[in-house]
């Protein structure tokens, strides 16, 4: 799942990282030392996959552990900080469909309503018709939409990220951009990942409330829950201090590029525009899991899903709900979460069902090497498993 948009370091690069210390803490010492240990070896082992620096915040009822691993700056060698800001990507996607769900329990929207009998006309044209796409499909990737990620980023290239890095677009335009494409499927007929979706799911949340989808994630979300360093920042560029640096290699052959900044094209709407602290994400996870945000019923609707393709970019066995992905664990049960990626970072924020366990980890570079790329994904994929499952 390193994919939002997919593309860590040579061998020079490989050597600076694996010659720094690894730090892990645990507030809660006798009783989690093993675990301490065991998720400090997965960071290391997803630093010496190849990523910069990684961070990882695991909570559980026996306390809360951390680790890190790698650098937060290759060009001075500081650490990772312990409590950073990072780029939540498409893990912004699971506050704006609480949100959507929330309107549902509230009976301002339907889940079963279409896209056109909401935002009127503004989904149509060859192959694409809004009157048959249901809000449903949008949050659950079902509704075929084309995605509008390649149109706003058409050769993976450093120059192409340098060129156009600061543009921004209006959702309206974004997707028009996806609606010059044929469609994947009829709606309702398969599942392919599109933030085409999720950028109108923020246009319908300000179409209902006449608040800005933004607003309604404070008001409705960061704000119950006090998540106080979680914000929605739209096309301001910079994160708060501290943060660790992101690096995207754009060749396999090429060096690592320093993309802290984001691409505005796609890093600034309601398919993947939030950033925060793992921390937050936790807390966020383990109360929508615990049924803190939603009624019954809308949680139910939201964990209701459909399987993801083997080739969809997930662990095996994954299925997606309504912004929320399930995934097996290798010790029987699974987690819900959502993964987020855009240039140089990918996070994964997961908790066990009942909310009792929640992980974030980061990790602050992607490779261009297909094979390292694999090898990147399996460790953070083992990490996160291993966590859940010892932190039982």
């Amino acid at each position: 799942m390193i994919i939002r948009r997919s593309w860590v370091p040579a061998a020079l690069l490989g050597l600076a990282v694996a010659s720094l210390p690894s730090s892990a803490a645990a507030s809660a010492a006798p009783d989690t030392s093993g675990l301490t240990r065991s998720v400090q070896r997965d960071a290391d082992a997803l630093r010496e996959a190849g990523v910069t620096g990684v961070a990882v915040r695991l909570e559980t009822p026996g306390g809360t552990v951390t680790a890190r691993s790698g650098v937060g700056d290759l060009a001075t060698g500081r650490p990772v900080p312990e409590s950073g800001y990072l780029r939540l990507g498409s893990t912004t996607k699971t506050f704006v469909a609480t949100v959507v769900l929330q309107l549902v329990g509230e009976q301002r929207i339907s889940l079963d309503q279409t896209v056109e009998q909401l935002l009127p006309e503004v989904v149509s044209g060859p192959g694409h018709d809004g009157r048959a796409i249901t809000v449903r499909q949008l949050l659950q990737h079902t509704s075929g939409l084309p995605d509008y990620v390649h149109d706003v980023f058409p050769e993976p290239s450093a120059r192409t990220y340098f060129a156009h890095r600061w543009r921004a677009y209006r959702p309206e335009e974004l997707v028009r951009l996806a609606l010059r494409h044929e469609p994947a499927f009829p709606p309702g007929t398969g599942w392919a990942y599109s933030n085409t979706n999720y950028v109108l799911a923020g246009m319908i949340i300000e179409k209902v409330t006449g608040r800005t989808w933004e607003r309604q994630v404070h008001d409705r979300v960061l704000r119950p829950l006090g998540l106080r360093h979680t914000g929605t920042p739209g096309t301001w560029p910079f994160l708060p201090q501290p943060h660790a640096a992101d690096y995207q290699q754009f060749t396999a052959d090429g060096p690592m590029i320093d993309t802290t900044l984001p691409y505005r094209p796609f890093d600034s709407g309601a398919d993947g525009s939030m950033t925060g602290t793992a921390r937050d994400l936790n807390r966020f996870f383990g109360a929508l899991a615990g049924g803190r945000l939603l009624k019954p019923a809308e949680l139910a609707a939201m964990r209701t899903t459909v399987p993801v393709p083997r080739d969809g970019g997930h662990p095996p066995g994954t299925r997606d709900g309504l912004g929320l992905f399930f995934t097996p664990l290798s010790c029987g049960g699974g987690y819900l979460g959502h993964g987020g990626s855009g240039f140089g970072y990918v996070v994964r924020a997961a908790t066990t069902t009942d909310g009792r366990r929640t992980i974030t980890v980061s990790a602050h570079s992607r490779s261009a090497d297909p094979r390292e790329t694999a090898r990147q994904e399996e460790a953070l994929n083992d990490l996160v498993d291993h966590a859940l499952c010892h932190a039982g």
